[in-house]
């Protein structure tokens, strides 16, 4: 019953991390300007992401442009895109596979060894996809870093990091937290010894002596 309860826990946590996922993707706040320098303008509130640029005003009215050549961009950012991407669906398929091996569906109820094991599959397979939503959230922000402590960026074109980036960070968290949670529930090996093998009942005496 504890072995169903982490399971459970397990997968309601990468369930929470891919839907993070899918709303730090959706998210334009990746990068946000940086109110450093001189020329501190507080009126109006820039920030990217991974499909568009918006500028928001201090009167609540916000534009935004989508990025329109998918060949113009830099390499990180079509990097990220397609990184994010692979994690959704991965995590997609995740969803899928795991739910079968829950033990609170009746999926598979005849076969409780196979059972197990498509939800250890199903825990690898978040444990992947966290790790691919990690390495695009994190080369996203290394790239913020380069570009903001390299002395040839001009001050009024540095960007900090944005609410988007944290939500990919704490999703890709969730979903190594509750794959890693899937793979406890591993059948365990149980060890098989061979029968003992009856020893020969000794047989009755007649009661002669033979000389």
């Amino acid at each position: 019953m504890a072995n169903a309860g982490l399971q459970l826990l397990g997968f309601i946590l990468a369930f929470l991390g891919w839907i993070g996922t899918i709303v730090s993707t959706a998210l334009p706040q990746w990068k946000i300007y940086s109110y450093a320098g001189d020329n501190i303008v507080t009126a109006q509130a820039i920030y990217e992401g991974l499909w568009m640029s918006c500028v928001s005003q201090s009167t609540g009215q916000i534009q935004c442009k989508v990025f329109d050549s998918l060949l113009n961009l830099n390499s990180t950012l079509q990097a990220t895109r397609a990184l994010m991407v692979i994690g959704i669906l991965l995590g997609l398929i995740a969803i899928f596979v795991s739910t079968v091996g829950m033990k609170c569906m009746k999926c598979l109820e005849d076969d409780e060894v196979q059972k197990m094991r498509m939800a250890v599959i199903g825990g690898v397979i978040f444990l992947i996809a966290g790790l691919v939503i990690l390495v695009a959230t994190a080369w996203y922000g290394n790239r913020i870093v380069q570009e903001f402590y390299d002395p040839m960026t001009p001050v009024n074109a540095r960007y900090e990091f944005g609410q988007a980036l944290f939500t990919g960070w704490a999703a890709a968290s969730l979903c190594l937290l509750g794959g890693a949670l899937l793979c406890c529930s591993c059948p365990r090996k149980t060890t098989s010894y061979p029968t003992p093998r009856p020893y020969p009942k000794p047989t009755p005496s007649s009661g002669k002596d033979y000389v």
